[in-house]
């Protein structure tokens, strides 16, 4: 069997991390048994449905690397993959169902169904529709359509016996028909429903394992019915654990917003994560880590090495909260490990929203000693704003001493950084590092470098939090470096 298993959103807004998830867990699946991973828009609630979710929902799953075999772009022998596209079909298998005693159409008005709902609560009962149209005469159904009332068609469920899910994450899960209304599978408009479109596109697109939200758990039955009304082979039944908000308190939702204990507002959106400077890598390993269990201590992870211990017998079914906390150490973790034409890659973007004018030689620089430092990519902002703003240094002459290295000291060190800086040849990290650690310890009275360095990089860049002295010198360049060294002997 060739495993085929699918993401099936529906455009009602962004990506949503826990749906991000979702998909994680399938594409894994997928590229772990070498099968097909394969994107369906489930667009059929025309009402909720979203300009440009498609688009960003597509966008999120690419900044993650998860890659689909059969999609709306990229075609597949099983289209079309959007579910309006596929309207006939579900119109002919729900005919198809009246039409062998499955199911039945009902012509109950929204009026009516809200008052059976009142008498419903007024008694106590069971919510739900009643079955009121299922026994309706061939002879009640003809007076009905000429007389122009509108229908849907629903489920004719079973009212005996009960269905039970082999559920591959959870084990067997029993439900008592009589529990489950008769579903509408076919709206008055002629789009079906999720239950009808859920069970037909899988079939027909060949979907071997569905892995989704336990959310979806208690549909299960209904679809199993539907499975077997239509004579048609089940697929594998995977539902993954709950992602809780931070807080414990319910599902993460994308419908409202999630705080962590502490009160404050967490990311939800796949797309705040891109913008708040994370990796997808880290972003991938972070998820990877909720509700499963990779069999040894490892916290770290890459896709592939996620691909090779994948099982679905690993997933936890218990609630999970994404580990928001350890989010960005993984971060900084994956940051550095990466090239620093890579990092200045990544940190570009954000110096650019900021307004300010890279030059791709000085972040070359600064990026070795820069990914140290990085939890998230927009830091280097902070880290890097000496190198766009030439605001005059905020400091005293005493500021600039050391009890090491006292004014005179100060005044004689800064005055031959200047004479250094202006004739050494060439103007590298080496020549550099090797003149000031010098000077260094000749001003200082410990003969150790260090105090004259840490005041000679708080007079270059202006700031207490900065890349390396060496660095920042280089990349500024000899030119500025020198007119900061000369406001510096000002102050003396």
């Amino acid at each position: 069997m060739t495993v085929r298993v699918r993401f099936a959103p529906s455009p009602t807004g962004y990506l949503h991390i826990g749906g991000a998830r979702t998909a994680l867990f399938n594409w894994l699946f997928a590229r772990k048994h070498g099968g097909q991973f394969i994107l369906r828009i489930e667009d059929t609630d025309q009402k909720r449905t979203v300009a440009g979710a498609i688009e960003a929902i597509m966008d999120g799953l690419r900044w993650l690397g998860l890659d689909w075999d059969e999609g709306p772009d990229v075609g597949g022998p099983v289209g079309p993959y959007v579910q309006t596209e596929r309207a006939e079909l579900y119109c002919e298998w729900a005919n198809w169902l009246v039409e062998h005693g499955y199911a039945y159409k009902c012509f109950c008005t929204p009026e009516e169904l809200d008052e059976m709902r009142k008498e419903q609560m007024a008694k106590k009962e069971m919510l739900g529709y009643n079955g009121r149209c299922r026994h309706l005469t061939p002879d009640q159904i003809a007076a009905k359509e000429t007389a122009g009332l509108n229908s849907v068609i629903r489920f004719k469920m079973p009212r005996n016996g009960e269905t039970t899910i082999q559920d591959a994450i959870r084990g067997p899960i029993t439900y008592q028909n009589s529990q489950i209304i008769d579903a509408v599978l076919l709206k008055s408009d002629g789009l079906p429903t999720y239950h009808l479109a859920n069970v037909v596109d899988d079939h027909f697109m060949q979907i071997t394992h569905i892995m989704r939200a336990d959310e979806w758990i208690n549909t299960a039955p209904l679809h199993i019915n539907l499975y077997h009304a239509f004579g048609w082979e089940l697929p594998v039944y995977a539902h993954l654990s709950l992602v809780m908000n931070p807080s414990g308190k319910g599902k993460l939702s994308k419908r409202t917003q999630a705080f962590d204990d502490d009160g404050q507002q967490v990311l939800v959106k796949v797309e705040e994560f891109q913008e708040a400077g994370y990796l997808p890598q880290a972003v991938v390993n972070f998820l990877a880590n909720v509700g499963y269990a990779t069999g040894d201590d490892r916290e770290k992870f890459d896709a592939h090495e996620a691909i090779d211990s994948f099982r679905l017998e690993k997933i936890n079914p218990a609630p999970s909260r994404l580990p928001y906390s350890k989010l960005d150490w993984l971060n900084g973790q994956y940051i550095q490990e990466m090239e620093p034409q890579a990092l200045a890659r990544a940190v570009k973007p954000f110096l650019d929203a900021q307004g300010f004018e890279v030059n791709p030689e000085a972040l070359l620089v600064v990026m070795p000693a820069m990914s140290k430092r990085l939890k998230r990519l927009p830091e280097a902002i902070d880290f890097l704003r000496f190198l766009f703003d030439d605001v005059p240094l905020n400091a005293t002459a005493e500021m600039l001493t050391h009890k090491k290295m006292p004014y005179d000291a100060a005044k004689r060190g800064f005055q031959e950084a200047r004479d250094f800086v202006a004739t050494v040849e060439p103007f590298n990290l080496d020549t550099v590092s090797t003149g000031l650690m010098k000077i260094g310890e000749s001003v200082t009275t410990n003969e150790k470098a260090g105090p004259f360095l840490g005041q000679m990089r708080f007079a270059i860049t202006g700031q207490q939090v900065s890349p390396p002295l060496f660095e920042s010198m280089v990349a500024l360049g000899r030119a500025r470096t020198l007119t900061r060294l000369d406001e510096v002997l000002q102050l003396f």
